[in-house]
C-alpha cells in the first residue's frame, strides 16, 4: 500500500481538520466588522496595560518591601533548613533565628551606638579644627584655597554645619520614623515568608504543566540554595571587612575608628565599587585628622592589601558554595538595579543575576549537548 492510499488515523484526521480550520481562519475576509472588532480588542488591551501599570506604580513601595522580605527569607532559608534537618520544627526554627537576630542587633546597638554617636558628634564639632591643622600641614592646600578663594566658603560651611544639621533634625526624624515602620513591615513579611516558604515554592511549581514541574522544582531548589549562600556570604565578608578595618584604625590610632569601620562594612556590600569607596573615604578622613606619614600612608597600604586578600582569599572561601557571576554581569546588574531601586536595588540585583545564571546554565548545557548529539549522529551511524 502506497503512502497516498494509506488510511489516515483518527489523530491524523483531527490534525488535518485543525489545520484546515486554521487555514480557513487565516483567509477570513477583511470587512468593516472585523476591523471594528480588532480595533476594540486593541483598545481594550491598551487600557488593561495602562491600568496594570498604574496599579503597580501606586503600590510600588509595598512591592519593594515584599521583594526585600522575600530575599531576606530566601537568605535565611538555608539556616532554617539546617535546623529542620536537626529535628527542629520549622516554626520553632524561624522563632530561634528571629530571636537570635534581635538579640544580635540589640547587642550591637548597645555596644556601638553610644561610642558611634559620641565619635560622630566629635567629628562634626571638631571638623573646623581639623581643617586648620590640615592647612598648617599642607601649604599646597592653603595656596589652592587662596587661589580660588575657597577658605572663606569652607570656613562658613564648617561653622554652619551643626546648625544646618539641627534645622534638618525634624525632617530626619520623620524619615527615620518612616524607615522604622518600613523596617518593621519588612521583618513581619520576612517571618511569614520564612514560615510559608515551602508552601510558596510548591504553589509556584504548580503553576507549570505537570511534565515541567519536576524540572521547575529542581531549578527552584538550586536557586534558593545558591542565592541564599551568596547573600549570607556577602554579609559575612562585609562583617570581616568592618572588623579588620576597625583593628587597623585602632592600631594606626586613626580617630573615629568605630564609625569608619561601620562605613567600611556597609559600603563593602555595594558590588564592584563599594570597597574602594569606603577605603577612599577612610583615607581622606585619616589624611585630615592625622599625619601623612606613617598613619595615612600605612592605612592606604592596608586597604590595598586587604582588598587583594578579600578578592583572592576571603571571598572564594566564603562564597565557595554559591554561584560565580562574571564581573561584567555583576556590574550591569548593579547598574540596572541601582537605577531602579537605588542602593537596595543594586544589592538585590546581584542575587537575581545569580538566579538567572543558575536557571540558564543547565538549559544552555542541555542545548549544547543536544547540538553535539545531532552533529555526531550521522557519523556514528556510518
Amino acid at each position: 500500500m502506497t503512502e497516498e492510499n494509506a488510511t489516515p488515523t483518527p489523530a491524523e484526521e483531527r490534525l488535518t481538520r485543525e489545520f484546515a480550520r486554521t487555514d480557513e481562519a487565516g483567509y477570513e475576509p477583511v470587512t468593516a466588522r472585523t476591523v471594528f472588532r480588532w480595533s476594540i480588542a486593541a483598545a481594550l488591551g491598551v487600557v488593561v496595560v495602562y491600568l496594570g501599570y498604574q496599579a503597580v506604580y501606586t503600590i510600588r513601595d509595598t512591592l519593594v518591601q515584599v521583594v526585600i522580605a522575600m530575599f531576606l527569607a530566601i537568605s535565611l532559608d538555608p539556616i532554617v533548613r539546617w535546623l529542620v534537618s536537626h529535628r527542629v520544627r520549622r516554626a520553632y526554627a524561624v522563632l530561634i533565628i528571629f530571636v537570635a537576630v534581635l538579640l544580635l542587633v540589640a547587642g550591637l546597638l548597645m555596644l556601638f551606638i553610644p561610642p558611634l554617636v559620641h565619635q560622630a558628634g566629635g567629628l562634626n564639632t571638631d571638623f573646623p579644627r581639623y581643617l586648620d591643622d590640615l592647612r598648617n600641614r599642607s601649604p599646597s592646600l592653603r595656596a589652592l584655597e587662596d587661589r580660588f578663594h575657597l577658605q572663606g566658603k569652607i570656613n562658613d560651611l564648617a561653622r554652619t554645619l551643626p546648625s544646618t544639621i539641627g534645622k534638618q533634625a525634624l525632617g530626619f526624624t520623620q524619615r527615620f520614623l518612616g524607615a522604622l515602620v518600613s523596617t518593621v513591615l519588612v521583618l513581619v513579611l520576612t517571618i511569614y515568608f520564612m514560615l510559608d516558604l515551602p508552601r510558596l515554592r510548591r504553589g509556584f511549581v504548580r503553576l507549570f504543566p505537570k511534565q515541567y514541574r519536576r524540572s521547575v522544582n529542581d531549578g527552584v531548589n538550586v536557586v534558593v540554595d545558591k542565592v541564599g549562600s551568596y547573600m549570607i556570604g556577602n554579609v559575612i565578608i562585609s562583617i570581616i571587612a568592618g572588623v579588620t578595618s576597625w583593628i587597623a584604625f585602632e592600631a594606626l590610632r586613626i580617630p573615629f575608628a568605630l564609625p569608619l569601620a561601620v562605613l567600611v562594612a556597609v559600603t563593602d556590600l555595594i558590588p564592584m565599587i563599594g570597597a574602594t569607596l569606603g577605603a577612599a573615604i577612610c583615607v581622606i578622613v585619616a589624611f585630615a585628622t592625622t599625619d601623612l606619614w606613617p598613619n595615612t600612608i600605612l592605612l592606604a597600604v592596608f586597604f590595598l592589601l586587604y582588598q587583594q586578600l578579600e578578592n583572592y582569599l576571603v571571598a572564594p572561601r566564603v562564597l565557595r558554595n554559591s554561584v560565580e557571576i562574571p564581573a561584567v554581569a555583576v556590574l550591569l546588574a548593579a547598574l540596572v538595579g541601582g537605577s531602579v531601586l537605588g542602593l537596595i536595588g543594586a544589592l538585590i540585583a546581584i542575587p537575581i543575576a545569580a538566579a538567572v545564571k543558575v536557571i540558564a546554565t543547565p538549559m544552555l548545557r542541555a542545548r549544547d549537548q543536544e547540538s553535539t548529539d545531532t552533529t555526531l549522529g550521522p557519523d556514528v551511524g556510518e
